[in-house]
Parts: C-alpha cells; sequence; structure tokens
C-alpha cells in the first residue's frame, strides 16, 4: 500500500521542485531587467576617438542612474547627437563653464589649463574646431571630446557642438571586455 502512496508523492515534490525552479528564474531575470533597465547599460566603443583609454570593440558598462555629468567622466551620448550614433566621449565642460583651445593645441577650462594623461596627442591647429575661443558652455549643456583629439568628431565640430545633458545615457565606469583589459575607467 505504501509503494502506491510513493509514486503520486514523488510526483507532486518534483512538480513543486520545478515550479519553484521556474519562480527563482523569473525572479532573476526580472532583477537583471530591472537592473539593466535602469542602473546600468551595457555598450561596444565603435571607433578610434577615443584611444588609448578605449579601443575599438571594448566592451563597456555605463552607470545610468541618476547620473549628472562632471567634468572628466567619459560617457555615452545618445544617436541624437548630430551622427546618428551613440557616442563615447570625455565631459571637459558643463554649464556655465568657458572653454578655449589655444593655437598650440591646449585645453583650458575657465582659464585653468586642463591635465589630459589620457589623451593620444595635443590638438593639431587644424583640429581646433568651428567655435571662435573662449566660449562659454549653454545652460544644460556639456562640452565633450574624444582622448583622439585629432581623430574625433566631438564639440568642436558643427555637427555635435554642445550636447543637452539630457542626450547623456551615463557614465562609463568599467571596461568588461576584452578580458586582458578589465578593470575601473577613469
Amino acid at each position: 500500500m505504501q509503494d502506491l502512496h510513493t509514486a503520486p508523492e514523488q510526483k507532486n515534490t518534483l512538480r513543486r521542485e520545478l515550479i519553484e525552479w521556474l519562480k527563482a528564474i523569473l525572479s532573476a531575470a526580472v532583477i537583471v531587467g530591472v537592473i539593466f533597465g535602469f542602473f546600468l547599460k551595457p555598450v561596444q566603443v565603435v571607433g578610434h576617438s577615443m584611444e588609448p583609454t578605449l579601443q575599438e570593440g571594448d566592451r563597456l558598462i555605463v552607470w545610468k542612474f541618476c547620473y549628472e555629468p562632471k567634468n572628466g567622466d567619459p560617457v555615452i551620448l545618445s544617436d541624437n547627437t548630430g551622427l546618428d550614433e551613440a557616442l563615447v566621449k570625455r565631459v571637459i565642460a558643463v554649464a556655465g563653464q568657458t572653454v578655449e583651445i589655444t593655437e598650440d593645441g591646449r585645453v583650458l577650462v575657465d582659464g585653468e589649463q586642463l591635465e589630459e594623461d589620457y589623451i593620444a596627442e595635443p590638438i593639431d591647429p587644424e583640429n581646433i574646431g568651428v567655435h571662435d575661443y573662449p566660449v562659454t558652455v549653454p545652460d544644460g549643456c556639456i562640452f565633450v571630446m574624444g582622448d583622439n583629439r585629432n581623430h574625433s568628431t566631438d564639440s568642436r565640430s558643427s555637427s555635435v557642438g554642445f550636447v543637452s545633458t539630457d542626450e547623456v545615457i551615463g557614465r562609463v565606469f568599467l571596461r568588461i571586455l576584452p578580458l586582458s583589459s578589465v578593470g575601473w575607467i577613469s
């Protein structure tokens, strides 16, 4: 008699275990969806404008939640910035700050020369851009440049110009691929 009850009990136990596994998987999927929907975004670098800091093909994680652009931050910009593609750039100045690029390629913000150990090379005189320097960044905007200054389309260009802070997706903070270069981005 006991054998007759064992088979249905095992079947119910297996069913309950399967339901518990499905609940756990569904919960994990919802948590991952919330994290990547509101807090983080994975992106891939396209192009060479951020070399040597970032290389084409690098896979990055971007912090989105409550992010306010700050000077020096590497950021992801939406595809509404004039080039119809998401851009990875560095914040040079925020609203109200004055940017000047000298003829010898130095970048000054509010009259102070930036210490830029992350750039590939100084700006060539023909890559200073379209602005009559110095320029003041308008309210609600930022001034961005790529670290590969002579090979970057950025705020110096009329096709990008000052970028609305609404177009900033978030701050790049972590490289996850290639594995040989995993680490924090500054």
